[in-house]
């Protein structure tokens, strides 16, 4: 019966070690007084946010970041926690935890993760603020592309602007030679 509960612990641990070196950042709350309602609204906003989101025992959590020398962490894993893991997006998982801890004073940020590095509650909520990718990616893209779209609008408009003159000064002598004959 020990080995069996021992194997059980043993994957779990796995299974959180796995979900840490595959997230691009993670976020440790305090879920204590969320209602069902709240908890599974803010399980939905993570879903829709591929962000998962899950709670582990702290005997369980702290082995797996000890293992992988993450100990910078494990002061803030006491009493109720959860941990968000951001699968895709970096920001992804402290956009939703600082939205929702607005929102509902009773969920509180404890710390997070950005790659390797601990961060505070206060950096989570810096974080929160970053656009997404996307949206730096297109900014970054707009940005190369403005200085390309005014060379070829001013090159337009000095290859007509010339062009114009050219032709209304051929009609004008085209008058004038049309009134002489």
């Amino acid at each position: 019966m020990k080995d069996a509960v021992l194997k059980h612990k043993e994957a779990i641990v796995k299974e959180i070690e796995e979900k840490i070196e595959n997230s691009k950042s993670i976020v440790v709350v305090d879920y204590k007084g969320l209602t069902v309602a709240q908890a599974t609204e803010l399980r939905s906003r993570f879903r829709e946010n591929d962000v998962e989101y899950k709670v582990y025992k702290n005997t369980l959590s702290r082995r797996a970041f000890e293992n992988l020398g993450y100990t910078d962490i494990l002061e803030h894993l006491t009493g109720p926690n959860a941990i968000a893991f951001a699968i895709s997006d970096a920001t992804a998982s402290a956009k939703v935890t600082t939205k929702f801890s607005e929102e509902n004073n009773k969920l509180e940020i404890k710390a997070g993760m950005l790659g390797t590095e601990v961060i505070d509650a206060a950096q989570v909520a810096k974080l929160a603020k970053i656009p997404s990718r996307e949206v730096l990616i297109g900014k970054l893209v707009g940005s190369l592309n403005a200085p390309i779209s005014n060379f070829v609008n001013t090159t337009q408009q000095l290859l007509h602007s010339p062009m114009r003159n050219l032709i209304h000064v051929a009609e004008t002598l085209a008058e004038r030679k049309g009134q002489e004959a």
